[in-house]
């Protein structure tokens, strides 16, 4: 008598089953697949069957086989949603994500709406690099499952991606059980942490990882976060371990990088030109070079091959915004920046109106680092954060979100702020110190160092909050600023589509100290000029002379920001590599080798080559 697909099987093909299912659960994958192919070749088209059959073979990364067999499950029984589920997932192993995202929908449609499911479809568009329908997603799965370590970590990974930061550290809070979490997964959760800034948060998570158990995948991230934190020679161990494990051949073009990268950090660029050219050749996909080719730039520049420097730039640029255009098309169909906060200005006659009652004095004030970026401001701030009466917080956005609140008082920014009350005016400053307390402990007598470059943008919101506070502009040659710039791998999609092309990046330059000459003469902020080249040429006159500015007494570890620099661990700056270095001059005039390539743009900056006196350097 034939069994149907439907019925319960014979006593002897269940027990084949059972066991099937024991063997599956106790990681024997081959035994447990060659028990259900016993039971499907005597009942073809079984359910249960079919459904342990096709959970083993995704287990076992066989993802055709398995979307085959979830595939027969769902024409035998089209309205279970766990069906569905099933072949969305071996869709997603198998890398066809729309399709996984159709099959998804369709058990969403049936029912389906747990953790589970919502945390597979945010894998789904995490692998497809749509960062803001992960987010989206992730966070309804971990308002279900508010415990699970990796729902968590994927959705504290999406946050950061779409840099959602402060959603992210709101993900982060109260999070000190990592159980749940593989070795990999653990490492790569510290990592994240390390990225937005949690270092003792992630130093918790990365103890938990005994060093002799890592798998190959672990190991690596372990060695990419010793290199972040200038930890070197950790680095190097872990990567020489991983070497000699014949398992760490899968981790590929990863590998090499980091590799290459420490290499780098050694000063062997030959070798690490040989790695990142090694790397290039495994990467398939155009939008995924610029991860190698940026930092194969500085290797090449290194080695004085500026012609392939540049170029490799150029491609670098290009391959980041077809990146850009899979994780934020949004960002790329706005275009190129169009600097619209330098377009409005303060009216003087509102200035007349300002009212700075109850406004904090100099020394208690916040000290304001500011620059175009890649102009020495995270030298400046280490030099500073060095001092026992100063903390710096990192870069962080807190002057745009008091912008924000000036906004949400009901006034037009920054022509109307004099129709700021003083409790306003008051209770705006109150939420600065608040987020900034929330970003780094302050102690008594300590003040905060608010090193965000562009905040030279918003010098009218740092002027009406803190009218006495002092401001560090930091210059340095517009052509070695805008070469610089280039050379960077930023993560902001408004700073990607701004470096896409020198034009545009000089353009954006000039305008940025257009406006803050032009604010400045109306507003007359406290501010001190610290030019970069001679202020590493002279180190020590130069900090005496801030230490002066900002009515410090003197203090001898601000002369030894490297060393600061080091013991702090994490600098969240492209900068992180330069700043543990002792205080040097070798990236001053570091444009000359590249003028031939930079000669479009430097009637663009020719306004401030004068300005400053670089006209001759």
């Amino acid at each position: 008598m034939a069994v149907s697909p439907r019925s319960p099987l014979p006593p002897e093909l269940q027990a084949s089953l059972r066991e099937a299912v024991a063997a599956f659960n106790a990681g024997q994958l081959e035994a447990a697949a060659r028990l259900c192919e016993r039971v499907l070749a005597r009942v073809p088209g079984h359910l249960r069957a079919l459904g342990v059959y096709g959970a083993v073979l995704h287990a076992q990364e066989r993802y055709a086989e398995a979307e085959t067999v979830f595939g027969e499950l769902v024409q035998a029984d089209p309205d279970t949603a766990l069906h569905w589920m099933n072949l969305a997932t071996a869709r997603r192993g198998a890398g066809k994500f729309e399709e996984a995202l159709r099959a998804y929908l369709r058990a969403s449609e049936l029912g389906c709406a747990t953790a589970d499911f919502y945390f597979n479809v945010g894998l789904t568009h995490l692998d497809r690099r749509d960062f803001e329908s992960a987010r989206a997603v992730l966070k309804k799965a971990l308002e279900l499952a508010p415990a699970d370590a990796l729902i968590r970590s994927e959705y504290i990974r999406a946050c950061y991606e779409t840099l959602q930061t402060e959603e992210a550290l709101a993900a982060l809070q109260g999070w000190t059980e990592f159980s749940g979490l593989t070795p990999e997964q653990l490492a790569e959760a510290g990592q994240r942490m390390m990225n937005l800034g949690e270092t003792e948060r992630a130093e918790r998570a990365l103890s938990q990882l005994g060093a002799n158990e890592l798998e190959p995948r672990a190991m690596l991230t372990l060695a990419q976060i010793m290199e972040r934190t200038n930890r070197l020679e950790q680095a190097q161990r872990l990567v020489e371990r991983l070497s000699t494990d014949a398992r760490a051949e899968s981790l590929g073009m990863d590998l090499l990088v980091t590799r290459a990268q420490l290499a780098q950090r050694a000063g062997d660029h030959e070798r690490a030109r040989e790695l990142f050219q090694q790397a290039l050749a495994d990467v398939t996909q155009f939008h995924d070079r610029h991860f190698v080719l940026f930092p194969l730039v500085k290797t090449l520049d290194a080695l004085k091959r500026y012609d392939e420097a540049f170029a490799a730039m150029t491609e670098a640029h290009a391959s980041q915004v077809a990146h850009l255009e899979l994780t934020a098309p949004m960002a790329v169909a706005r275009g190129l920046p169009t600097w619209d906060i330098t377009r409005w200005g303060c009216d003087p006659a509102d200035i007349a109106q300002w009212d700075h009652s109850g406004a904090p004095s100099l020394e208690d004030s916040p000290v304001f680092v500011v620059a175009f970026p890649r102009s020495g401001t995270t030298l400046l701030e280490q030099t500073l954060d060095a001092h026992p009466r100063l903390k710096s917080m990192d870069e962080q956005p807190i002057v745009q979100a008091a912008l924000d609140d000036i906004v949400a008082a009901g006034v037009r920014y920054p022509e109307e702020m004099g129709k700021l009350t003083a409790q306003q005016v008051a209770a705006v400053r109150a939420r600065y110190f608040e987020r900034a307390a929330s970003k780094v402990k302050i102690e008594p007598g300590q003040r905060v160092v608010d090193k965000n470059p562009l905040n030279m943008l918003r010098l009218p919101v740092i002027k009406r909050l803190f009218p006495n506070a002092p401001i560090i502009l930091a210059i340095r040659h517009p052509c070695d600023v805008v070469l610089s710039c280039f050379m960077q791998h930023f993560r902001a999609p408004h700073f990607v589509m701004l470096c896409s092309d020198l034009q545009t990046l000089a353009d954006g330059y000039r305008r940025s100290f257009d406006f803050w000459y032009e604010q400045s003469a109306l507003l007359s902020p406290t501010v001190l000029e610290v030019r970069y080249e001679t202020f590493v040429a002279d180190f020590e006159r130069g900090v005496r002379q801030i230490a002066e500015f900002l009515r410090l007494p003197w203090h001898d570890g601000m002369l030894a920001p490297a060393e600061h620099a080091r013991a702090k661990g994490y600098i969240s700056t492209p900068s992180y590599s330069q700043v543990v270095q002792p205080v040097n001059q070798k990236a001053v005039g570091r444009w000359r080798a590249y003028e031939r390539h930079l000669a479009p743009v430097i009637p663009q900056l020719q306004t401030y080559l004068r300005r400053w006196d670089y006209s001759d350097r």
